[in-house]
C-alpha cells in the first residue's frame, strides 16, 4: 500500500504513522542523483496533490538539482541549508518553526538535509542531536519531514545514527519502520560528550557578575587582534555576553571561566559555569513574544556559526565559533 505520509510504498510495520496533528519524521537513504530526485519528488508531489505546501532545505549542490522541478511552483520554497543551517542549532528556531508558523496549523511537508558528505566534522554531533530533538520539538505539529542521507557516501555509523533518529527509513521507494530508532532524549544525551581541548593556547579569564564588562572588553580585543571583521566582533561579543550573563546569574557564588582562542576557521569562545543546563530544547524553540526568558541561547544560536553545549553533573560548557 502507499503511505499517505511519505508517498512511498510501505512494506514494513507502520510504526511512526502520523495523525493530522503529529510529526512524521523519515530518513531517505539514497544512492546517486536519480535516486535523490525520485525520493524527494515522490514525497513533495504527494504533498502538493494533498494540498500541502513544502519547504525544501538542502545544500547548494542539491538545490541545483531541484530548481528545474520546483523553482516555478508557488507551493514549494527552496532554501540553502548550508547557509541557514550552518549552525545546526539554528535549523529548528530559524527555519522549521518559522515556516510552520506561516502555515498556521495547515499540514505541510519539509525536506531537510542537515548532514551531507563534506560538511565539517565538528558540526556532526550537533546535527545528530538536532535530528533527535526534532522528534520532541515538532511532535505535535502537522508536518511530515523527510531527511535525505547519501548512503553511498556517508559512513555506516552515520546511517546507523540516522536510523536511531528517524522512526521511518525509505530506501529504493520502500518505507519501513526503523528497527534502530531510539528514545530521542537518549540519543541527545549520548552525544553530550566532553568537548576537545583547544589546539591553540587559549586566553583564560575568571569572572563574576561584576566582571562582565571586563569579559566583554577582552573578547572584543582578542577578536580584533586576530583580524575578525568588525561586525562579527560585535556579534561575537553579544553572543558571549549572553552566555556569560546566564552563567553568573544561575551560579552567583561561583566565578565562571572564559576561554578564547583563534583557529584557522575563526574565533572560538567558551564559557564554563557551575550550573547545569537541564532543558534539552533550550535555545531551540522560539520564545513567546511576551516572555522575558529563554532568549539568551536562542540569540546565540542565531549569531554564531556553530554552538556546542556540554553538561556534566557539576557544570555547563557553551562553546561558540565565529568564522572569519
Amino acid at each position: 500500500m502507499l503511505d499517505g505520509g511519505t508517498g512511498q510504498r510501505m512494506t514494513g510495520a507502520p510504526g511512526g504513522r502520523s495523525t493530522a496533528k503529529s510529526l512524521r519524521h523519515q530518513a531517505l537513504l539514497y544512492s546517486g542523483d536519480h535516486d535523490y530526485l525520485r525520493g524527494i519528488r515522490d514525497f513533495v508531489d504527494a504533498g502538493i496533490a494533498a494540498g500541502q505546501p513544502a519547504l525544501i532545505a538542502v545544500p547548494p549542490h542539491r538545490l541545483d538539482l531541484l530548481r528545474e522541478a520546483y523553482a516555478a511552483s508557488p507551493d514549494v520554497r527552496l532554501v540553502d541549508i548550508g547557509d541557514v543551517g550552518r549552525n545546526p542549532a539554528r535549523i529548528l528556531p530559524g527555519l522549521l518553526f518559522p515556516y510552520l508558523a506561516e502555515q498556521a496549523g495547515r499540514p505541510a511537508r519539509i525536506v531537510s538535509e542537515p548532514i551531507w558528505s563534506g560538511r565539517p566534522v565538528a558540526a556532526y554531533p550537533r546535527c545528530v542531536q538536532h535530528e533527535a530533538l526534532t522528534n520532541i520539538a515538532l511532535a505535535d505539529e502537522a508536518v511530515s519531514v523527510l531527511c535525505p542521507y547519501e548512503a553511498t557516501a556517508l559512513g555506516a555509523d552515520v546511517i546507523a545514527d540516522a536510523a536511531s533518529t528517524h522512526p521511518v527509513l525509505i530506501r529504493d521507494g520502500d518505507a519501513r519502520s526503523s528497527p534502530g530508532y531510539g528514545r530521542p532524549e537518549s540519543v541527545v544525551d549520548a552525544f553530550n560528550r566532553p568537548l576537545p581541548e583547544p589546539t591553540f593556547p587559549p586566553s583564560t579569564l575568571l569572572f563574576d557578575a561584576a566582571g562582565l564588562s571586563g569579559m566583554r572588553a577582552l573578547v572584543a580585543a582578542l577578536a580584533e587582534e586576530a583580524g575578525l571583521k568588525p561586525e562579527r566582533v560585535g556579534e561575537l561579543q553579544l553572543a558571549v555576553n549572553e552566555i556569560a550573563t546566564n552563567a553568573v546569574t544561575h551560579s552567583p557564588r561561583e566565578p565562571a571561566v572564559l576561554r578564547v582562542w583563534a583557529d584557522p576557521d575563526g574565533m572560538v569562545c567558551e564559557v564554563i559555569g557551575s550550573s547545569v543546563l537541564t532543558d534539552r530544547l533550550a535555545g531551540l524553540v522560539p520564545p513567546s513574544p511576551t516572555s522575558d526568558r529563554g532568549r539568551g541561547l536562542f540569540l546565540v544560536n542565531y549569531l554564531c556559526d556553530l554552538v556546542h553545549v556540554h553538561t556534566d553533573d557539576r557544570s555547563t560548557t557553551v562553546r561558540v565559533h565565529m568564522g572569519w
